[in-house]
């Protein structure tokens, strides 16, 4: 029985993934409709596979849709259809992005890197940071899984270095590099469904989030410096003893530099075809990435002359990795049969005026203030950056607000860079604390609160005067 519902799961999975591509050049309803099901069949074996325990987030999305469905009188049974096709974008996308891993696990790029750029990082302040800003850069390959890749390497490098004083230095520097990445990393599925959903322009909403990144490494190496006197500990000596060993087996010179130029063309590539394809071609972000990332993996793949290691990913991916993916899934289904029904409803026209009424009693204040704090109190109730972002992100999408749509995106995933850094119950400092030992409240309130009210007021003192100058 248990074999009969992973192979039922990985069945409709992969069923879901082809309808959705293939639909989206040839529209058919037949194949629209089937693609519902298969929703629905995902979420029934995922269930069935973690059991309703495991399951309580998307099954409750999903009866909240049902819920709003019968009251609103709309057909329950296009409406559940309508609802398991509505986040198929996110869907695509969560299938595929896991996918840009296999790349990165092909050559030592992050050994090499270490290796190619140790004068660049011989004191405390400048591993801190490389380690930050370079998190940002593979949170474009791995998403929160940079962040126990990056420990993995900074312990290689710093084996030998234990105490509270080297975990802060180093779990700061992940957990605020993958945050701060949330705020323009295309790549992650939270900002990329943001910038469509509000229709904001993708150049200027990744350039003004990779400027406030930029202000935000800033004060992160700021603060580390203050952290570092608090501990009265001399990090940089220990630092310098630590990549001395390092250097002393280091591999071949000229393979070094071959890897690491690849990563940078690895890097730029991938990032770059989605940049330039989504400025000419009349095609939706969270489909475009997808579509980049398969075509940029094979192209990979030939390239290396490795095509065999491919259908062996492949093969991996499809008959084991790919159940893994059955939770984020489900929870876009349940969170997608919500929006939907609620689309049903006078739900927006309400929110509406209740924001117009917020903004009559209070003139000074505006709803670019507290946006972020939907995004931060959810995050305390153990939802993810990206359920976070769907809730929030489809609900914004159908009011109409009075500001530019790049400050709404700038806003909302503000708030979600800092859910990252503060609650304990989300992946990233789940993740992290699974690797350093430490406790999720000291991984994140304890060590971050400080750095995540500054960064509030950074990016609200940005958003605050693009509003006024543009009224």
């Amino acid at each position: 029985m248990k074999s009969f519902i992973n192979v039922s799961l990985r069945f409709f999975i992969l069923v879901y993934a082809i309808l959705h591509f293939v639909t989206y050049f040839f529209e058919n309803k037949i194949l629209l409709s089937f693609l519902g099901i298969c929703g629905f069949g995902i979420l029934v074996f995922a269930i069935a596979a973690r059991t309703i325990t495991k399951m309580k987030l998307p099954f409750a999305l999903f009866l909240t849709g049902v819920v709003i469905l019968t009251l609103s009188g709309a057909p329950i049974a296009d409406g559940m259809l309508n609802g398991f096709r509505q986040m198929r974008n996110m869907i695509g996308l969560l299938i595929v992005v896991p996918m840009i891993s296999w790349v990165l696990k092909e050559e030592a790029y992050m050994e090499s890197i270490i290796r190619f750029s140790h004068k660049m990082l011989n004191t405390s302040r400048k591993f801190y940071f490389g380690m930050i800003s370079f998190t940002q850069v593979i949170a474009y390959f791995l998403n929160f899984g940079s962040i126990p890749m990056m420990y993995q390497f900074a312990n290689m490098i710093l084996k030998d270095e234990k105490g509270e004083a080297w975990e802060n230095f180093k779990g700061t520097a992940l957990l605020r590099g993958f945050a701060l990445s949330t705020m323009w990393v295309v790549s992650i599925p939270s900002f990329a469904f943001v910038v469509e959903t509000m229709d904001a322009s993708l150049w200027i909403s990744i350039l003004q989030g990779l400027g406030l990144s930029v202000c935000g490494i800033m004060l992160a190496v700021i603060f580390s410096r203050f952290e570092e006197k608090r501990y009265g500990a001399d990090l940089t000596a220990g630092l310098q003893n630590e990549i001395d060993e390092v250097l002393r087996h280091t591999a071949n010179k000229g393979q070094i530099k071959r890897n690491v130029v690849e990563f940078v063309i690895l890097f730029v590539s991938l990032f770059g075809s989605i940049f330039i394809l989504h400025s000419f071609l009349a095609m939706e972000l969270l489909f475009l990435i997808p579509l980049v990332v398969l075509i940029w993996i094979l192209v990979f793949y030939m390239i290396k002359k490795r095509p065999h290691k491919l259908m062996k990913e492949v093969k991996v991916y499809i008959g084991r990795d790919i159940k893994h993916q059955a939770y984020q899934l489900s929870v876009m289904l349940g969170a997608g049969m919500m929006i939907s029904a609620l689309n049903q409803t006078d739900f927006a026209a309400i929110v509406i005026d209740g924001i117009y009424s917020l903004k009559e009693s209070l003139p000074l204040i505006n709803v670019l203030y507290f946006l972020p704090f939907m995004v931060i109190i959810l995050g305390f109730f153990g939802l993810g950056p990206l359920t976070v972002m769907v809730l929030v992100g489809g609900i914004l999408g159908s009011l109409d607000l009075p500001y530019q749509p790049e400050l709404i995106v700038l806003t909302v995933t503000s708030g979600s860079a800092i859910s990252i850094l503060l609650s304990p119950l989300i992946m990233p400092i789940i993740a992290l604390s699974g690797v350093n030992g430490l406790g999720g409240l000291k991984n994140g309130i304890q060590f971050n609160w400080k750095y995540a009210v500054v960064i509030y007021a950074a990016v609200q003192v940005y958003v605050q005067l693009r509003v006024m100058l543009a009224q």
